[in-house]
């Protein structure tokens, strides 16, 4: 099996505080996992953070540690927890109001089915030993590190979504905004990365929503804990922003502007100064 995931770290000289994570670009399914898969490439391309590694991929060159999935969020979703499962998704779960799309998806953002049947326990454990563990695992690292070594560590969970809301969405049919920066009501970051992250899109004269519709998932909840010094934000961008949403190519101009953005973002977040 390929690797799952992949690190970019900066020259230590130029290393800050911030940790980039984008879970959902990957597009991969390795056989040995697929089990009891049922999905189009194109669905799995729909449901993927498309570009997302791409437009932060200059993050390291400003200092920041970058941590990529190259799994279908399909196979495993590293932004859930653990026990988001249900007895539809896995054999032997207990019902979850996000089960749907928990951690194995059974409908697609377009009610789509995703699953044949169940995974079985083994299959769940074999997902999890081999894709979710390890990325997460390495996730603990890298922030232990940097707090060791500044004090504070701050996680980007960085993320794209479709500019309206599809079939299964709670808001269906909504336009939404351009950047929704996620910290679950504020509670995830301090006021100045939070604050950060929304004059740095209001300057671009972007459109800005906070939590609404993504209040943060796994990634920003279970990290993003200021009194223990680690601060996590998720940022969803609007993905007419950079790409053509029914074809799924990029569009180069727009890819641009919109990875620059992200470069200056990943900037002004590492050069933030924490209590």
């Amino acid at each position: 099996m390929r690797e799952t995931f992949s690190v970019h770290e900066p020259e230590p000289s130029r290393e800050t505080p911030l940790l980039v994570e984008v879970p959902h670009a990957g597009l991969d399914v390795p056989a040995e996992l697929s089990g009891s898969l049922l999905a189009t490439a194109r669905s799995i391309a729909r449901d993927a953070d498309l570009y997302v590694d791409g437009l932060y991929q200059d993050a390291p060159t400003e200092g920041a540690t970058l941590i990529v999935s190259h799994v279908s969020r399909y196979v495993v979703d590293l932004n859930r927890g653990e026990v988001d499962i249900d007895s539809e998704s896995v054999v032997g779960g207990r019902p979850h109001p996000k089960a749907p799309r928990g951690l194995i998806w059974r409908l697609s953002t377009d009610a789509e089915p995703c699953l044949r049947a169940p995974l079985t326990g083994a299959e769940l454990s074999a997902r999890l030993d081999h894709v979710y563990r390890p990325y997460h695992a390495r996730i603990v690292e890298i922030l232990a590190r940097k707090r060791e070594k500044f004090g504070f560590a701050i996680l980007l969970a960085a993320h794209s979504m479709p500019s309206a809301g599809r079939t299964a969405h709670g808001d269906a049919g909504n336009v939404r905004a351009d950047v929704v920066p996620g910290t679950q009501g504020r509670t995830t970051a301090a006021a100045v990365v939070i604050d950060a992250v929304d004059a740095h899109a209001r300057l671009a004269k972007l459109s800005v929503k906070h939590d609404d519709p993504y209040r943060g998932g796994f990634a920003t909840r279970h990290y993003g804990t200021p009194r223990e010094s680690t601060h996590a934000v998720q940022v969803e961008l609007a993905r007419r922003l950079y790409m053509d949403e029914t074809t799924l190519k990029r569009r180069p101009a727009e890819f641009d502007a919109t990875r620059a953005w992200c470069r200056s973002l990943t900037r002004k977040l590492g050069a933030l100064a924490l209590g």
